[in-house]
């Protein structure tokens, strides 16, 4: 039996205005090399958010550990928020719509298939990884907002994305 590596993936999103061009990204540790990122003309930082973290699900294989400022998003499955949403019909303890259940949802399914690791970074506080993610969300907010496809490749060795 082989066992597989858990691969660190940090994860951010960005918005010029809230609601406004939005951007997200996400970077495997420890130098980022493996990313991607893409973006929409119209949307809130919570949704680019949840799209940088289900973007990386949908993109990297084998056992995550999930690193994201979002408080929004590590609570949500630290605390299990989603189970009582879905037991509710997607709806919040104030019986309101849960917002971004078109994001939620699909996410929702690959982290209960995936079971990945959460873990909260402050945001702004110096992490490398962390300011990257938010460099390249930041980038990918000014688009083009052209479908686009996360890749998983690494980049060249030599190169290094934080500079």
């Amino acid at each position: 039996m082989t066992s597989t590596a858990n691969t660190t993936v940090y994860t951010d999103g960005a918005c010029a205005g809230n609601p406004g061009r939005g951007g997200w990204a996400w970077a495997v540790a420890p130098d980022g090399a493996t990313c991607g990122s893409g973006g929409a003309p119209h949307t809130t930082n919570q949704r680019m958010e949840l799209q940088a973290v289900l973007e990386a699900l949908k993109a990297l294989p084998g056992d995550l550990t999930i690193v994201s400022d979002s408080t929004y998003v590590v609570h949500c499955f630290r605390d299990r928020w989603w189970v009582k949403w879905k037991a509710n019909g997607w709806r919040n303890s104030k019986k309101e719509p849960v917002a971004n259940t078109d994001i939620w949802m699909p996410l929702v399914e690959l982290v209960a298939e995936r079971t990945p690791t959460f873990q909260w970074v402050k945001g702004h506080s110096g992490n490398p990884m962390n300011d990257l993610v938010d460099r390249l969300a930041v980038v990918a907010s000014n688009g083009p907002f052209t479908e686009q496809v996360p890749t998983a490749s690494a980049a060249p060795a030599q190169t290094s994305l934080f500079d």
